[in-house]
């Protein structure tokens, strides 16, 4: 069916747009009238070739498409529309096939008598907790719009921290990856030709060209071996990262470590302060909110952390006490959560923190790669200059030696 790009005026005089599948311009205009859109004005998308790659493993839902969503659906409910009406505009102008197909699912459970967020959490793959629980507040808060972008704000600030996080991971991974693939070419396949080259010279070799041709040699043989080995230690890692007592000894260590523990405690402060701060400022009660942080925390030891906070406030301790004693949260952190519970503005306070270590993240990250950058380069470049001037020694040699 052909697509139409729609713009109309909604009830409250907003203007709306989007993108819907009919059999024509017709249809469109009586499916948006009964939505309660006027002055519609619609207009046939061009068609264009397309190719697209066989998916395997099913489609995912990714985290701008969610964002979109939010967003849009938080205008829709803000104009007074209806929420299946909402639903099945949304669902009906989703490009992403999976993404559509559980909209009209949620739309179905939702005519059925569900509540939304009951509707939402059927669908874990594209709603997390979190989505879930705030969804809940704001339908029995009546606040549902208001939810939704402060939901939508959330998800984009999430999206532009895992991005810096990434973009950090790029540039070192890529350079270890050249590193490691030009070594491996050069003592695989150049060596050897230099090294048959001296044999038929004969006499006695430097000791650096001695070093690298029998490590060319070892290469050449155990390639095979030390390519199972790798990715055997990496299997090992992945199951024993699997079991509790892995995960936790691993966090651990990762939180240690000399340059990535200060930026991933960082991360996890900023992601704890935004999530818990979004949650409490809309009216989920604390300790929900906190066994949510908790289960997405993505450390274990930030985790155990958490929930030993959540059994403290159970016994009616303050906040602040606990977070003092686990030893993972900053002491300006734990002062300034002390201060907003003192003065009833937790929300606030948790939103200021995150703010704070969003820009503490990016400077971290900025120094890491601009440490990183020149370490990494000389790391390059001595390892395969270093390479390059074993093998010509003994050419410098024989030269010295004709020349004399």
């Amino acid at each position: 069916m052909p697509k139409y790009s729609w713009e109309a005026r909604t009830k409250t005089g907003g203007i709306q747009k989007g993108v819907m599948e009919a059999a024509s311009a017709n249809n469109v205009e009586v499916q948006l009238k009964k939505f309660g859109f006027s002055n519609i004005t619609i207009s046939e998308q061009a068609k264009g070739v397309s190719f697209k790659l066989p998916s395997f493993g099913g489609g995912k839902v990714e985290t701008k498409e969610l964002v979109i969503f939010t967003r849009q659906f938080a205008t829709m409910i803000d104009s007074g529309l209806p929420l299946v009406q909402c639903l099945e505009i949304l669902s009906s102008q989703q490009e992403n096939k999976t993404f559509r197909d559980i909209l009209f699912k949620v739309k179905e459970s939702v005519e059925s008598g569900s509540t939304f967020a009951d509707a939402l959490s059927k669908h874990p793959k594209a709603f997390d907790q979190l989505f879930v629980n705030l969804v809940a507040a704001g339908e029995i808060g009546g606040i549902l719009d208001t939810i939704l972008q402060r939901l939508a704000a959330y998800i984009e600030k999430s999206m532009k921290l895992k991005k810096q996080i990434k973009g950090a991971m790029v540039y070192p991974i890529t350079i270890m990856s050249i590193a490691i693939i030009v070594v491996g070419v050069i003592l695989v396949f150049v060596i050897p030709t230099f090294a048959k080259m001296f044999a038929d010279f004969g006499g006695e070799l430097p000791a650096p060209t001695k070093i690298v041709i029998a490590l060319s040699n070892f290469l050449s043989k155990y390639i095979i071996v030390i390519i199972a080995a790798c990715y055997g230690i990496s299997w090992l890692t992945k199951k024993y990262y699997a079991t509790p007592a892995g995960r936790k000894n691993i966090d651990r260590m990762a939180l240690k470590a000399p340059i990535a523990g200060p930026l991933i405690r960082k991360v996890a402060v900023a992601k704890f302060t935004r999530t818990l701060g979004t949650m409490v400022s809309s009216g989920v009660p604390i300790m929900d909110g906190l066994e949510i942080v908790a289960k997405t925390a993505g450390n274990k030891i930030v985790e155990e952390a958490i929930y030993g906070v959540r059994t403290a406030i159970s016994e009616g301790k303050t906040m602040a006490e606990p977070l003092a004693a686990c030893g993972v949260f900053p002491p300006m952190v734990v002062q300034m959560i002390a201060v907003g519970e003192a003065t009833g503005a937790m929300d606030a306070m948790l939103n200021k923190i995150a703010d704070f270590y969003d820009d503490e993240v990016d400077d971290a990250v900025s120094a890491m790669t601009a440490m990183m950058e020149p370490m990494l380069m000389v790391f390059l470049g001595t390892t395969v200059g270093g390479l390059v001037v074993a093998m010509y020694l003994p050419i410098f040699k024989l030269a010295g030696a004709v020349g004399g």
